[in-house]
């Protein structure tokens, strides 16, 4: 039998991405977020969903983009401190020791050391209860060229992404390969 949680926000598992902007003063800030995914296949599209009251919020409104890296395990720590610490006090890249990076193709940065980033267009935004989803088309991919699989794709055991249990609020790594997606189900 199945136990009840009723209504929650409540999955597993969510993403744990770095949003990053500038402010006003063209200032590079930083934030972990969890509330996210891909939403379209084409044109390829990711959201994020922020608190109004989050300084993300009004630098994204104002400059109509944001960027996603993707933090490594070995980055968890800063991660953390990224969702932890507001960008309106604190020089969260000075803190962490990390770089911020313009983008090529939108106006944020995005961190140097992570391995992988996505670089976002604002296409939509919508008002969802507390939370306001940024509908971002992307505009690249980029991934750490040793981090690629022999096909030349960015390679998820190499990359050693982390996720979010919201419930739990616990981070946990990515487990070992179990199988090729839309083929294993063939022997059925």
């Amino acid at each position: 039998m199945k136990k009840s949680f009723t209504a929650k926000a409540m999955i597993f598992p969510t993403p744990v991405w770095c949003v990053g902007s500038y402010d006003a003063a063209g200032k590079a800030n930083v934030m972990t977020v969890a509330w996210g995914g891909i939403c379209c296949s084409e044109p390829p599209c990711v959201t994020v969903s922020l608190r109004k009251s989050r300084y993300t919020y009004d630098n994204i409104m104002a400059r109509k983009a944001y960027t996603l890296s993707v933090p490594s395990e070995k980055y968890a720590k800063e991660a953390d401190y990224f969702g932890m610490a507001s960008g309106r006090k604190r020089d969260k890249f000075k803190d962490t020791g990390l770089r911020a990076v313009k983008s090529a193709l939108v106006d944020a940065p995005y961190v140097a050391e992570f391995p992988m980033i996505l670089e976002c267009k604002v296409i939509h935004h919508f008002e969802i209860g507390i939370h306001t989803q940024f509908v971002g088309e992307i505009l690249d991919v980029r991934a750490d060229e040793d981090l690629l699989d022999e096909k030349g794709m960015p390679d998820m055991e190499k990359i050693r992404p982390i996720v979010y249990s919201p419930e739990g609020q616990k981070y946990h790594g990515i487990g070992n390969y179990i199988g090729r997606a839309f083929h294993m189900g063939k022997e059925i």
